[in-house]
């Protein structure tokens, strides 16, 4: 189909169940998103979209969907092929959530079909009548998914449903997407998401689209795989056409051998020039550290606050932050996890109790939606620049190299850029500036997969300590030694990592509340007494380990006295030519380098197991609360 022919819609019979794309093309001017791209969907695939920011997925999803057409091309759609579409941006018009939602239905349904889908969701009965706008983000995005199921779609486009959801509710559309029948695409920067949803991955790489079956990381691979021979084929050829442009100018004059030198001229003309591919720009970077000597960098004792005073987010929290910690805060929107960080930050001030920084502390504090604080009239080098005076120009250049505004980009105002590109100048600002504590809020929203693969790397190679608000698996599972989670009424930490926070507490507000239920069932009488069993049992059981490790902790200190002296003897006995005390001395070092290296392994596998036992008694007792 010529370039300029726009691409049209094709519909055929229903029982086929896919869309087809057919050499589809799509540009904005001189930058083309893809071209010539091919490929299916087929019926009751799951196929998660990925890509770099700005490469064309929601463009790709609202072709699908009909709100844009391609430049050129085919696509081809089931007759009668309804099409629902979940886009980032959520807009309610309607007053109550029960309105709100008809809107999905056609005139002739009923108002009990609605209610129905809602109930499925999580609204109760009293919510039907509430505003939108009262719900937390998470609900939000169910009232629009509600409206999108009630259209009956035969495929989902969801484009990022999980910005802005709490992890419970990320947990939610998880388990509710994996057991969707019919066709689905899905674009996330959440990779473990996408992978937990997705049978297919489909891919915009260099203005092209590819497809496999498979998950993420088998779709990355391939391409590494692939550019790797292409640029090893590249190489070769480049080398095979500078031979035979040699032979052809060294022999070109001489008769006899012009047979020789036109076939080398025939397979020169026929040989494909492979152009060097450019490089895609990433964001690289790491977090510059500001040495810290003390194992402790803030503490924050009997807290509380709350905006009105008879309403406290936070109630009596307290924590030791370790100068090595990695600490993630999790739970529901809207229960207070933002304004926790902004107290230990010290942008708020608590109503009663403290938060105490070391004196030698560097903290850098990233807000999701701070942007407000960068200066629209600055241009990203002089927003970063701002940071210190101390910071020279190729320092700061390099900087915005790393947040991928290179050369003019790193010119553009602040006032001109999309919510994404201010997220990573607020990042740029951050590692721009010596840190030893950073405490990030959500920062993976703006970001595509790609470079939340490079944040992880970057926060996982800081020496410093984290604290980070997210609802992202990978990093909680990368990253989190110890979690804050907001339960119930109030933070609580638990020590131990995401894993065992799942395998020893879970969460209360799953499987329909049962675990909730369960558990007020019990009380407080029988929590004491749960309690009491638990600390009954720790003793019987930590007490004969702590004197095992006491007892060969005393015989290695013993024994490593003992090889002190013997050593000396040996020195002795040398020096006067003694052979025998020798011999006597050097059997008992060997005796005792045996015994002690006995006494080691037994006490590194008593202490592991001590420390595995205690781990899992503070979980059984965090795990009970005297509320």
């Amino acid at each position: 189909m010529p370039k300029n022919t726009v691409a049209k819609k094709q519909y055929f019979p229903y029982d086929t169940s896919m869309i087809t794309f057919d050499n589809v093309s799509k540009s904005y001017g001189a930058r083309v998103l893809f071209e010539n791209v091919t490929f299916n969907v087929g019926k009751g695939e799951r196929v998660g979209l990925v890509g770099r920011n700005g490469h064309g997925k929601t463009t790709l999803m609202r072709i699908i969907s009909g709100e844009e057409t391609a430049d050129s091309g085919k696509i081809s759609v089931p007759k009668n092929y309804k099409i629902g579409f979940l886009k980032q941006r959520i807009a309610f018009s309607e007053r109550t959530v029960i309105a709100e939602a008809m809107l999905g239905l056609p005139e002739e349904e009923e108002r009990w079909k609605a209610e129905k889908i809602l109930s499925g969701l999580g609204f109760s009965k009293a919510d039907l009548e509430r505003a939108p706008e009262d719900f937390s983000g998470g609900y939000q995005v169910r009232l629009t998914l509600a409206k999108v199921l009630l259209f009956n779609p035969d495929m989902l486009l969801l484009d990022e449903p999980t910005n802005y959801l709490d992890i419970l509710s990320v947990r939610w559309l998880k388990n509710f997407l994996s057991q969707w029948k019919s066709e689905l695409i899905l674009i996330t920067h959440d990779r473990q998401f996408m992978d937990d949803v997705a049978t297919h991955t489909l891919g915009i790489h260099r203005a092209r689209v590819r497809k496999i079956e498979g998950h993420t990381d088998k779709f990355y691979n391939q391409i590494a795989k692939d550019e790797e021979i292409y640029e090893k084929t590249r190489v070769n050829d480049e080398q095979k056409r500078k031979e035979l442009e040699r032979y052809i100018s060294r022999f070109r004059a001489k008769a006899r051998l012009a047979n020789l030198v036109q076939s080398r001229i025939k397979t020169l003309g026929k040989m494909e020039k492979r152009e060097k591919l450019e490089k895609i720009d990433e964001l690289e970077f790491s977090f510059r550290y500001k040495p810290f000597a003390a194992k402790q960098i803030m503490r924050c004792d009997g807290v509380n606050f709350g905006y009105e005073e008879d309403n406290l987010l936070i109630k009596n929290f307290s924590i030791i932050v370790g100068s090595k910690d990695k600490i993630g805060v999790i739970g529901k929107n809207g229960k207070g996890k933002s304004t926790l960080l902004k107290l230990l930050s010290g942008n708020l001030k608590p109503l009663s109790g403290s938060v105490t920084m070391h004196t030698g502390s560097a903290c850098g504090y990233f807000e999701q939606t701070n942007t407000s604080s960068l200066v629209p009239t600055r241009t990203v080098e002089e927003e970063i620049q701002s940071v210190s005076e101390n910071l020279d120009r190729t320092q700061v250049r390099n900087i915005c190299g790393a947040m991928l505004f290179g050369q003019d980009d790193a010119l553009k105002k602040i006032g001109v850029l999309s919510g994404g590109e201010k997220s990573r100048v607020m990042l740029g600002k951050i590692i721009a500036t010596p840190l030893n504590l950073i405490m990030l809020d959500e920062p993976t929203n703006h970001l595509d997969m790609d470079s939340c693969d490079g944040l992880m790397e970057a926060v996982d190679n800081f020496e410093g300590a984290l604290i980070m608000v997210t609802h992202n698996k990978i990093f909680l599972h990368g990253l989190a030694n110890r979690l804050i989670v907001f339960r119930d009424d109030c933070p609580v930490v638990f020590d131990g990592t995401y894993q065992e926070f799942l395998d020893k507490v879970g969460w209360d507000e799953e499987e329909g509340g049962n675990r909730k239920a369960d558990k007020q069932k019990i009380t407080k009488k029988d929590i004491r007494k749960l309690r009491s069993d638990i600390n009954a049992e720790k003793n019987k059981i930590l007490k004969p380990l702590k004197e095992k490790a006491d007892f060969l902790e005393n015989e290695i200190t013993s024994a490593e006295e003992e090889i002190k002296t013997l050593n000396d003897k040996a020195v002795e006995a040398a020096k006067n030519g003694d052979g025998k005390e020798i011999a006597v001395v050097s059997a008992r070092l060997a005796e005792l380098e045996r015994l002690t290296n006995d006494d080691f392994d037994l006490l590194d596998k008593i202490s592991g197991e001590l420390d595995e036992k205690t781990a899992e008694y503070a979980a059984k007792l965090s795990a009970l609360s005297e509320e």
